[in-house]
Parts: C-alpha cells; structure tokens; sequence
C-alpha cells in the first residue's frame, strides 16, 4: 500500500517502471506497486504519452512495441488513469513554467490542476515550489 492516496507522474517514472522498476526511489517503487496492486491511482497526462511517444520516434528510449501500445497496456489496468489536456492546463502552464521544458510544463500544470503531488525527481521542479515524491 502506498502512503500516498494518489499521484500525478513525470515521464521517467513510467519509463523507469516499464523497464524493471530498479532506478525507482523506494516511494516511486511502492507507489508502482500499490498501482499493480490496484490500491492507489496513478494519473499519466497527456504531456506524457506525448512526450513518450516523441522519445520513441528519436530512438532516445526502446518500449518494444508502439508507444500506443505501450500505453493500452499501461491503461489496461485501471489504477494508472490518462488525463486530458485541457486549455486551463495549457494556460496554468504559460503561468507556471518550473524550468525550460515545456513538457514539464504541462505535467506541472495537470498536477496542480488535480491538486496531486507528482512523483518526479527533477528537482527544477521541486525547487519551483511544487509538491513533488520521489
């Protein structure tokens, strides 16, 4: 069971947990757990599939199936939820902007938006003031 109730993720989280999980911190890891478990939700935003799928394309990460492949399998269970891009999003993340990566962005704003922390070890973002787990 993870101590948190529900998390919104970065793009590497994902990928770290799709390729065993090792790199993960010790709460990233029990919060992907508590999600295989179906106890605790995890929201994905669109930035991130987006971003994933742009990832792919360059070669920079290796899913071994389509990206969204990746992601209906992902989704397939239902802890991990997709979350829409929204105009307020897009505008909270003009706002917003934790560092340079307009990604980052829009994965700040989904966050902010569903008043979550977001599990991420960026620390430009945690330095930006956000609520971040990792």
């Amino acid at each position: 069971m993870s101590r948190y109730s529900a998390l919104v993720t970065d793009t590497h989280p994902i990928l770290l947990f799709s390729a065993g999980g090792r790199k993960l911190s010790p709460q990233a890891a029990e919060h992907f757990e508590a999600c295989e478990n179906q106890e605790a939700p995890l929201y994905v935003p669109a930035a991130v599939i987006w971003e994933v799928s742009l990832l792919a394309r360059v070669n920079r990460i290796r899913l071994g199936r389509s990206p969204q492949r990746f992601f209906e399998e992902l989704f397939s269970n239902p802890a991990y939820l997709p979350v829409d891009l929204t105009p307020e999003q897009i505008y909270l993340a003009d706002e917003i902007r934790p560092n340079d990566d307009p990604f980052d962005a829009l994965i700040c704003a989904a966050s902010r938006s569903l008043e979550l922390p977001l599990l991420t070890r960026d620390g430009s973002i945690e330095e930006s003031g956000f609520e971040v787990v990792w």
